[in-house]
Order: C-alpha cells, then sequence, then structure tokens
C-alpha cells in the first residue's frame, strides 16, 4: 500500500497553451466589457451630473419704449430650459412697471398664492387673480387676497439700451420669495 502522503499530493500543474489563451480571452472580454460600458454609465449618470438651467437674461423690449410707461405693460420672454436630456423654449408672461421712485421693474405674472397667470385690469387699475381674486398694486405690492406676498420681482439690467431680466421660477404658498430653479 502507498503511504498517504504520496496520495495527497498532486504532481505540480505546469501551464499549458490552453490555459494561457482562456486566461488571455478572459482578460480581452472583461476590457471590451468595461469599455462598452463606460458609454452607458455616462448616459445614465448625466442628467445627474449635469448642472441645472443657468439662470440667462432676456430681452424684455427696448429702452425707449417703457420711458412714459402709465400703466404695467405685458411682455412676453423666451427663456431656455434644461431638464435631464431635454432643451425647451418657453415663452413666459412679464410686466413691465415703476416702481415709488419711478424705476423700471419686471414682475412676473404668475400668482404667489397657486401660481395662475395673473392679468392687469385696467377698468380697477391693479393686478387682479383669476383664480382667487387676489388683487395686487401696479409695483406689484400684495392688496389682498389669498396670496401669501407681493408679486415676485424680476432681476433687471439696461444693456445697450434694451431692458433684461432673469427669468426665474419661484415657491407659491410662501411668505418669503424662495427661488426653484
Amino acid at each position: 500500500m502507498p503511504p498517504l502522503e504520496s496520495l495527497t499530493e498532486e504532481p505540480p500543474v505546469e501551464p499549458n497553451r490552453r490555459s494561457f489563451l482562456a486566461g488571455l480571452l478572459a482578460a480581452g472580454s472583461a476590457t471590451v466589457g468595461a469599455l462598452l460600458a463606460v458609454p452607458l454609465v455616462r448616459f445614465t449618470l448625466h442628467p445627474v451630473l449635469a448642472r441645472t438651467t443657468e439662470k440667462s437674461w432676456s430681452d424684455v423690449g427696448k429702452i425707449d419704449e417703457f420711458q412714459n410707461l402709465a400703466f404695467p405693460t405685458k411682455k412676453l420672454v423666451t427663456i431656455e430650459q434644461r431638464d435631464g436630456w431635454r432643451r425647451t423654449l418657453a415663452e413666459k408672461p412679464v410686466y413691465v412697471s415703476k416702481n415709488e421712485q419711478g424705476q423700471l421693474i419686471v414682475l412676473s405674472a404668475v400668482c404667489t398664492h397657486l401660481g395662475c397667470t395673473v392679468p392687469w385690469v385696467e377698468k380697477e387699475n391693479k393686478f387682479i387673480c383669476p383664480c382667487h381674486l387676489g388683487k395686487f398694486a401696479a409695483d406689484g405690492k400684495l392688496l389682498g387676497g389669498p396670496p401669501p406676498r407681493n408679486m415676485d420681482r424680476l432681476e433687471t439690467k439696461i444693456e445697450d439700451g434694451v431692458l433684461k431680466t432673469q427669468y426665474q421660477f419661484f415657491r407659491q404658498l410662501t411668505r418669503n420669495e424662495e427661488e426653484l430653479a
């Protein structure tokens, strides 16, 4: 009977051509798989890692047309929005008015209560929200109704004789202006 030691010992295995090719094939497959996965991972993570839409300046109109402003004037501004992979251009209504000092201001036409579009009612000489009858003065100050704050003022600047504004979305139903996007 042979000793137990000789039965448990296996002869050393020398690498042969077949095992070398199998290892080479496995390494090559893993490399190709990783290279093909990079675009998929990038496509999937892009919306998470991409910055949100930057606030940009939109033209409201030439400054000359607002010099003799007697009441708020409605204008449409074009804004670009990015949502993940989608890019959209939208027109949003704003009102150009004057503050107490006679300086031009731009007001968002979105009601601070529930987001309805607020029109200027010339007969009453005020903004009146059609949804819940919130009332605002020509400079956007809250006069009455359920809205929790004044109309939202947008940032403005004058560049080359053109009034520009940065359109911004604000949270409704809050006492303070909170920017959304």
